[in-house]
């Protein structure tokens, strides 16, 4: 196609941008190209451009990961084509703007579903790649970046198609660089194959933090997917207490020999995802109040069960419960929210307990507070999963105080060798970076490969210093 200089393209239009959580705001020109040339054509065309480039997907980054102030924003919704799938590998292309929503919902009724999904379907699957996502079986079968077996990447100097065996240092540079390797126009991914669409769940209601933590130890091994709820509002020995809920994809069998239902009885694959309602506006005051959120907790805790065994429940409810209600996130008004997402290795169990107790000391209420146990690592130098416990907690922002907080908690969990996740952050001080990514270098002179130019940028990456040159 004709190369046009950035002031003359068609489609761009200046909009202000925000992640989920609503902070921090920044002004971008914003152009959703229409095909991977058209991507290539402008990253070319962009090398005068002050503040750089920048893919953005459905906007699910809670922070500033997918902002660009100043700069130039690719909406990337309008590649999203299903390029091909091979039975036999299991294995699926799509462009990097086809969402998770729409891959599970071609994949599920053809007996497959996506390796790792996070909280919600509503993401791009170049996206997803950006931010090497993980889900509830990250102690089975690691981050999406382990599933990935090529990508299409669009960098200022052309397109090249990468892999862990071709060219692996840019490939895994790109799983989890934040899109600051260059652009994912295309994307390769292995599937799992189900015999259903229902997922079979069992439930206890731990007590306590301790108590929560010791079955997840037990007992995390002989499941697929674990997570646990956390009521963060509690102190002394209910602090912590928790629903946790494991499960696997049902079988067949178990399908049949399930109350009320047969083999005989209707499609095991239908797969028919709802949005019940969606939030018009953004609340007025700031929400939730501590009150508010020791009522829901209480209830939520008491409607789960003790215990509970081989519960079918759909693939929706088990991992996209928030899906339900759209454009939920403006329930907390237009002071916004921060999902504070952090990891600490195996052995630091008592610095989860420490970042519960500070917030509920300093009246920081959470009212979605999940833990997971991670597995091993993959290769890549920002990817967050590492063995170890995640604590992520939704946690209202205008409060006195709260980022003094965050910063003490972000140096207690870098001192005990965890970290931040770069996707959910958008507060975090950069002189702790190195310490929770200690493969930065790493990352960066592989990024200075790929973009010597530095025409790919992002609000987060300026306000980390990532884009600083390699030692």
């Amino acid at each position: 196609m004709e190369r046009r200089a950035v002031g003359e393209r068609a489609r761009a239009e200046h909009r202000l941008l925000s992640g989920w959580g609503g902070q921090p705001r920044s002004m971008a020109e914003v152009v959703r190209p229409r095909c991977a040339h058209e991507v290539v054509d402008l990253l070319a065309a962009a090398e005068r451009e002050q503040r750089g480039v920048l893919a953005r997907g459905l906007g699910r980054s809670y922070g500033d990961a997918a902002c660009n102030g100043g700069g130039i924003v690719l909406d990337m919704t309008g590649l999203d084509r299903l390029i091909g799938f091979d039975a036999e590998s299991r294995c699926v292309t799509v462009e990097g703007g086809v969402s998770l929503d729409a891959l599970i919902s071609w994949a599920v009724p053809r007996g497959f579903f996506v390796p790792v999904t996070p909280g919600t379907r509503q993401v791009t699957v170049g996206g997803a790649v950006a931010a090497d996502v993980h889900g509830k079986n990250h102690h089975h079968d690691g981050a999406l970046g382990s599933w990935v077996r090529r990508l299409r990447l669009a960098t200022p100097a052309g397109e090249a198609c990468i892999s862990p065996e071709r060219d692996s240092a840019a490939f895994w540079a790109t799983v989890g660089g934040m899109g600051l390797t260059g652009v994912v126009i295309e994307v390769t991914i292995e599937l799992i194959p189900i015999e259903s669409s229902l997922v079979r769940v069992d439930t206890e209601r731990p007590e306590g933090l301790e108590e929560c933590m010791r079955l997840m130890e037990e007992g995390d091994a002989g499941y697929r997917y674990s997570v646990a709820w956390l009521d963060c509002v509690r102190s002394g020995s209910s602090l912590g207490r928790a629903v946790l809920t494991r499960g696997d994809h049902a079988t067949l069998a178990e399908l049949s020999a399930a109350p009320g239902r047969s083999g005989g009885g209707s499609d095991p694959l239908g797969y028919r995802p709802r949005q019940l309602a969606t939030v018009p506006f953004q609340a007025p005051v700031r929400l939730p109040s501590l009150p508010a959120v020791r009522a829901f907790n209480e209830l939520w805790y008491r409607r789960a069960p003790r215990r509970r065994s081989g519960e079918l429940q759909t693939i929706p409810a088990f991992f996209h419960p928030l899906d339900v209600l759209g454009e939920w996130h403006r329930l907390y008004g237009r002071a916004g929210f921060t999902q504070y997402q952090v990891v600490v290795p195996f052995g630091a169990e008592e610095v989860v307990r420490e970042i519960i107790e500070v917030l509920l000391a300093g009246g920081f209420p959470s009212l979605f507070a999940v833990l997971k146990r991670f597995g091993g690592a993959d290769p890549a130098p920002l990817s967050f999963p590492r063995p170890g416990w995640t604590l992520a907690l939704d946690i209202p922002l205008g409060s006195a105080g709260l980022g003094a907080v965050l910063d003490r908690l972000d140096e207690r969990i870098a001192g005990a060798g965890g970290r931040v996740y770069f996707a959910k952050d958008g507060r975090l001080r950069p002189d702790l970076v190195g310490a929770m990514y200690p493969r930065l270098g790493e990352w960066r002179a592989v990024r200075d490969r790929l973009d010597p130019g530095r025409v790919l940028s992002s609000d987060l990456g300026r306000r980390l210093h990532l884009l600083e040159e390699a030692a």
